[in-house]
């Protein structure tokens, strides 16, 4: 595919977990050349999210759907970064690339002096971004590690979401990942544009706390000109009323709910209609804003008895029609079924090669398109260390010889160790146990049998 954004860019993606590989890997839809690097050491452990058919086989480490989603597209390197020679051989890739992404905490690359003033005298326009959880510099965080699920706390979210009188909670599983993942997009993007014009690098400090802060703003706005702290309202609204997430009508032995949201008396009026009773728009009760917020528990037990009467969907396309805005609440089996998802392109089938056992499979695309560039998830992801030989033979020229010592070294590998420097057979954590991609059988009990004939693979 021709005439992509990210044509002729190379990037290296030394990052774990969601927040950046996920980025790396809508960048290779893009048309980057990505290159994963992880250690055989301490392999990147969101591949342990689930395996195809809960099947792990004998590599589960590339099996798993999480790491499958996020880093589709890329190339694979394994370096050992704690080592002497994984250090020069990432040093001299840095030659020959754009980007490098990290996303240790920040003493680590300063440690390996693979930090931006290092990396800059290897190669000046080079643009490197660091992915902490709480930034670098002297800030009284910066030195903690990060992880999205706890950050939510630290940015302020978790003390605005979840029920009136009840614990503080979280948004679901990491929230924030997908934040950090958009504005590194976008920060990559602005230091390539300042690269063209100005022939200059640069480092992107990209604090992922700060991107949760961000999506806030309008609390810490309140506080700050009327000195309100905020609160937690569950499933409503500060000024919308009626507002909330409503159960319908069982679907498959699946729980059913659907959401609506009223901002005005037009809008109120509609509800009204659609639930087949007009007198209640000129209750003295509801008639107003001001009063529905005042009654909204009596309000909610009303639209309750009318909702569970109905399938999630009619719910929400009678309401839609009336012009009352709603949504069905989807689960993953109505995202990927969605006949809205596959007619936008977000939804794409891959397939992989035969002796993967990987079969076709569905990923999860952008969430834009562009007119000028039409985009398509290009490859599936590599195994462990496929692309040694291409890295370290083909780019850097460094010879069968010294390949071979690395290798001995374990420096590089295609399998995960088990143990420190001890090579043998992968096996699981705990002896008897399954493989990591479906552990305990904890994916067992949501396999729908008829899913490849619904997704057509």
């Amino acid at each position: 595919m021709s005439g992509r954004p990210l044509d002729g860019i190379r990037i290296i993606d030394s990052t774990y977990v969601f927040a950046m590989p996920y980025a790396c890997g809508i960048m290779t839809d893009l048309g980057a050349e990505v290159y994963k690097i992880e250690g055989i050491q301490h392999p990147d452990r969101s591949a342990a999210a689930g395996s195809p058919d809960n099947n792990d086989g004998q590599d589960p480490w590339n099996k798993g759907a999480a790491f499958n989603q996020l880093n589709r597209g890329k190339r694979s390197l394994t370096l050992d970064l704690s080592r002497e020679e994984g250090r020069q051989a990432f040093k001299e890739l840095v030659k020959i690339t754009d980007v490098v992404i990290e996303n240790y905490t920040p003493r680590v690359m300063r440690r390996w002096e693979l930090d931006y003033p290092n990396l800059r005298k290897i190669k000046p326009d080079i643009i490197m971004v660091s992915n902490t959880g709480y930034g670098h510099g002297e800030g009284a965080y910066a030195q903690y590690p990060g992880q999205a699920t706890t950050m939510e706390g630290t940015h302020g979210h978790c003390w605005i979401t979840g029920y009136n009188n009840d614990a503080p909670s979280k948004a679901g599983a990491s929230y924030v990942d997908f934040l950090a993942c958009w504005a590194g997009l976008f920060a990559i993007a602005s230091a390539l544009r300042y690269r063209n014009r100005t022939g200059k690098g640069q480092w992107i400090d990209l604090g992922m706390y700060q991107s949760g802060c961000y999506f806030t703003s309008e609390y810490i706005m309140d506080y700050i000109a009327n000195g309100n702290q905020g609160g937690r309202i569950g499933n409503r609204h500060p000024w919308r009323a009626p507002q909330g997430c409503y159960p319908c009508k069982p679907s498959d032995e699946r729980e059913a709910w659907c959401t609506l949201s009223v901002g005005d008396d037009d809008e109120w009026r509609a509800l009204c209609q659609v639930m087949g009773m007009p007198e209640m728009a000129t209750d003295p009760r509801f008639s107003t804003l001001v009063g529905r917020r005042r009654n909204h528990d009596a309000l909610d037990g009303v639209i309750l008895q009318w909702s569970k009467t109905l399938d999630k969907y009619d719910m929400m396309e009678r309401l839609q029609g009336a012009g009352v805005p709603a949504g069905a609440v989807f689960d993953s089996k109505d995202c990927n079924v969605s006949p809205h998802y596959w007619a936008r392109g977000f939804l794409e089938k891959v397939t992989w090669a035969p002796e993967r056992g990987m079969g076709s499979r569905v990923l999860m695309g952008r969430p834009w398109k562009m007119s000028k560039a039409p985009l398509r998830i290009t490859e599936g992801t590599h195994t462990l260390g496929q692309d040694n030989h291409h890295v370290l033979l083909d780019l850097l020229d460094y010879g069968n010889d010294r390949f071979s010592q690395l290798e001995q070294a374990q420096v590089i590998g295609e399998k995960p160790l088990t143990g420190s420097r001890t090579r043998g057979p992968y096996v699981p954590p705990n002896p008897g146990a399954r493989p990591p991609g479906n552990r305990a059988g904890r994916l067992d009990a949501y396999m729908d049998p008829d899913y490849k004939k619904l997704l057509g693979i």
